[in-house]
């Protein structure tokens, strides 16, 4: 093939059939094969060809589509590209198909076919010289004078133009410097029109252009367009250093001794704006106040958004953060209102008893008004539903001036919600904390932390545990969130977490908060609540006025009392709008209308009866409670279900508040065996098989026998004891009394105090053990008409606790033992129970 010192092309070429491009000498494209012609040629000569022989293959423009290429060979273009195969791919999606990257190396012209299947094979004959193409000199070929000199020194002049437009800094610009310093002037024109940005119409009349002469006349026009097209742009903008970057499109650039590449003029309407943004955006930054450490994250930050064109996804993400870290409040404050006085107006205005909570918020505005560098404490409202825990932060915030921002915490289960994301991660953001700082704008806001008992756990990790760092006062003035991975200051927000129980709060959790006790509302607060709060707001909401409804102070007791048995006051309003809707349909009924007829005013007397106005107010009394909400929902069936031996009312503590519980005891005949049911626990079973044992030890002391009066309780007999309402699980060290009582009052026949309610846990000795919820317990004996409540004797501290009218209405019996006790449960006390002599230590 070696021809002159020049590369020879074969006289026999099979023919790629390309219908997506014009390949020109000297350039490189790459073309996607799935006709069957083409892909028999590339099937049987280039992947089984082992020479450079079987690579060289001719490459004509065909304008039919490729899918109707079946049976019938389309009419040939006469003037062709050899090329070189200098890459091959296959792939089988969507289809089988192959990819090639095939160099131009000169023209020719198809002579006659020789074949048309498998693939097409033609005679041709080569048009260029192919040594002009490898000659590395800086003079060409051409002659210096007459018509052809004078239009490829235009050409090339013309080249230099454009390249002196763009930037040689771009490595595409710079890599057509060196072709256009050390190529041939003859070469000029293919590879020209296959780098600027030209269509396959223009670019098949160069490759019919055979004549060299008329090949510089159809390309200099091309060039010069491009020319002023990059005129225009630079008067429509001025060119920022790195446009050319979008301005120059690299395309098949490997392989092949001449790579191609493309002129691509796009443009880039918002780079100005995005120089704004950038210089806007560092503007901010040093205007943040942001700590050094946090500042200098930033100022890095920026640098690399500056160097970073903006198709990369990571532009985004870095302009994100960039964003973030300008909107928080590093430095951005409120300041607190540290009136004591007006403090207290507001809080008693807002909210109607709860003391406790009351005098912790104007202590901490004391020290604060003595101490301004004071740290925001951790607060725990710990309380049943309803009882208002969420509104009394948002009341604290009034209070203080500061913003508030609840974050509800219930069902989280990942940590991330709470630390953030990694930016490493697709869709990253910042955890709840930061994200709130961000919305509030201060760096000094209220903070409710939400349901922080019912956090989940789960394959994410333990948000609890991400919890500590936030709620720690000690390590909360560095806290990290992932997605910032810089240090903010959380020393003086306040943070205020609400929960139901404190039973689910992990103990290190729990170990870094102040937890305050909310506890469940007496009946005579639920009525001021209700007269004071609830109706107003009730009223409002439905349209109403005072003037049209009124409803007594009776009547709302009736309501708590008899519709609602809770600790806080959600369902006392639900009552109390299903009252106001029903008045709302009787007060609209009652309306005329503005405008009417007086045809329409003609109507039956019934109809008249029917339109007339309802007197006003419309009071509600015990018969339009009755109408409105139905039968009471409860009763006061205490002295009705103790009127058997068996039975004992016990106090039990929930989540939901206090409340009461029975215990029912039968025996029968049997072997002595211990039936227990009603959904008890494991503690309750104990305490269960602790009553028996210890009766059964004491039996002759208290005269207790069986059915036979055997000196055994339990010999030849069974024993069932049920805790009524099964479907509610019960636990708890709470029953023990109670469930002594109830059985010393199966085996003695004698009927427990109908007034009577109690709590405590025992041991095998008989003494009483101090239990829990003493408050709760006791408002919940106070709701149900009790008169006289039991507590163990190391509770009568917990009394302090109690309302003074609640203490005052009820008789409080302390026992330090099951006699006393017993004493205390029967009427005329228990025979045999004594007060045991108190023995002191010899130690």
């Amino acid at each position: 093939m070696a021809s002159g010192g020049g590369i020879q092309i074969p006289s026999r070429l099979p023919l790629l059939l390309a219908h997506e491009g014009v390949l020109l000498p000297g350039s490189t494209i790459r073309f996607s094969v799935d006709s069957p012609r083409n892909m028999q040629l590339v099937s049987q000569r280039l992947l089984k060809g082992t020479s450079l022989k079987s690579t060289i293959i001719g490459v004509i423009p065909n304008t039919r589509d490729p899918e109707q290429d079946t049976e019938e060979l389309p009419t040939l273009h006469t003037i062709g590209t050899a090329g070189i195969a200098v890459q091959v791919v296959g792939s089988n999606w969507p289809k089988p198909h192959y990819t090639l990257l095939i160099t131009g190396l000169c023209r020719f012209r198809v002579s006659g076919l020789l074949k048309e299947r498998p693939f097409v094979l033609a005679e041709v004959e080569q048009l260029d010289n192919l040594e002009q193409y490898t000659t590395s000199t800086t003079e060409g070929t051409t002659a210096d004078d007459g018509e052809l000199g004078e239009l490829s020194q235009k050409f090339h002049q013309a080249a230099v133009q454009l390249l002196g437009m763009l930037d040689m800094s771009v490595p595409a610009v710079a890599k057509f410097r060196r072709l256009l310093d050390s190529l041939p002037r003859e070469m000029l024109p293919d590879v020209v029109a296959s780098m600027i940005r030209t269509s396959n119409k223009e670019k098949l009349q160069v490759l019919d252009a055979v004549s060299l002469e008329e090949r510089f006349r159809r390309t200099l026009p091309m060039l010069t367009r491009q020319i002023e097209g990059l005129k225009l742009l630079k008067k429509s903008r001025k060119m920022t250093p790195g446009n050319e970057k979008r301005v120059l499109s690299m395309r098949n650039s490997k392989g092949g001794p001449f790579p191609g590449r493309q002129f691509s003029l796009d443009r880039d309407e918002d780079s100005d704006d995005d120089g704004d943004d950038t210089a806007s955006l560092e503007k901010k930054v040093h205007g943040a106040n942001m700590p050094e450490a946090a500042l200098k994250v930033s100022l890095k930050e920026l640098k690399r958004l500056k160097k970073m064109p903006q198709s990369m996804p990571e532009y985004a993400l870095t302009r994100n953060y960039l964003d973030l870290m300008v909107e928080l409040p590093w430095s951005r404050s409120t300041k607190d209102c540290l009136d004591i006085r007006a403090a207290r107006v507001l809080l008693d205005n807002d909210h109607y008893a709860m003391e406790k909570l009351k005098r912790r918020v104007l202590e901490y505005l004391a020290v604060r008004q003595l101490k301004t560098s004071l740290k925001g404490p951790i607060l725990c409202f710990v309380g049943p539903p309803g009882v208002g825990k969420t509104s009394v932060g948002r009341s604290i915030a009034k209070t203080l001036g500061r913003e508030f921002h609840r974050i509800a915490l219930g069902g989280v289960c990942d940590q991330s919600d709470i630390r953030g994301h990694r930016r490493t991660y697709v869709g990253s953001m910042p955890g709840r904390i930061i994200n709130g700082l961000k919305t509030v704008g201060v760096n000094n806001p209220v903070f409710l932390l939400d349901e922080v008992d019912k956090l989940g756990k789960s394959l994410q990790g333990d948000p609890a545990a991400a919890l500590l760092e936030v709620l720690d006062p000690e390590q909360n003035h560095s806290f990290t969130d992932h997605y910032l991975n810089v240090a903010f200051d959380l020393s003086q927000v306040l943070f205020i977490a609400t929960a139901n129980t404190t039973a689910t709060i992990p103990p290190a959790l729990l170990d870094r908060m102040e937890v305050l006790q909310v506890p469940g509302y007496t009946q005579e607060e639920k009525v001021e609540i209700a007269h004071r709060h609830l109706i107003p707001n009730q009223l409002e909401q439905h349209g109403l006025t005072p003037q049209q409804l009124h409803i007594p102070q009776e009547s709302t007791q009736d309501i708590i009392c008899r519709y609602t048995r809770e600790a806080g006051v959600r369902s006392l309003e639900r009552k109390i709008g299903a009252i106001c809707r029903a008045v709302a349909v009787k007060v609209a009924e009652g309306h005329r209308l503005p405008e009417t007829d007086a045809s329409s005013l003609e109507t039956s007397p019934q109809q008249e009866d029917k339109a007339a106005p309802p007197e006003m107010p419309i009071v509600i009394d015990q018969m339009a409670l009755k109408d409105i909400l139905g039968p009471p929902l409860f009763e006061l069936e205490v002295s009705e279900r103790l009127t058997l031996p068996g039975v004992a009312l016990g106090l039990a503590w929930t989540p939901l508040g206090g409340e009461i519980m029975f215990v029912e005891a039968s025996r029968m005949e049997g072997e002595g065996q211990l039936t227990l049911t009603g959904q008890l626990g494991d503690v309750m079973k104990e305490s269960a098989h602790l009553a028996i044992s210890w009766l059964r030890a004491n039996a002759k002391t208290y005269q207790l026998t069986n059915m036979v009066g055997a000196p055994d309780p339990l010999e030849g007999t069974d024993i069932h004891l049920h805790f009524p309402a099964g479907a509610v699980t019960k636990d708890g060290p709470s029953a023990g009394v109670t469930i002594v009582t109830c059985l010393a009052s199966l085996f003695s026949g004698r009927l427990v105090r109908s007034d009577i309610a109690m709590t405590g846990e025992i041991t095998l000795r008989g003494l009483v053990l101090p239990v829990g919820g003493i408050k709760d317990k006791v408002l919940a004996a106070h709701r149900a008409g009790v008169k006289r409540v039991i507590l163990p004797k190391r509770n009568e501290k917990d009394l302090e606790e109690l309302p003074a009218n609640v203490r005052a209405q009820l008789d409080f019996v302390t026992a330090g033992n099951l006699d006393e006790v017993l004493n205390a449960s029967f009427d005329g006390g228990f025979p045999g129970a004594q007060a045991r002599p108190h023995v002191s230590s010899k130690l």
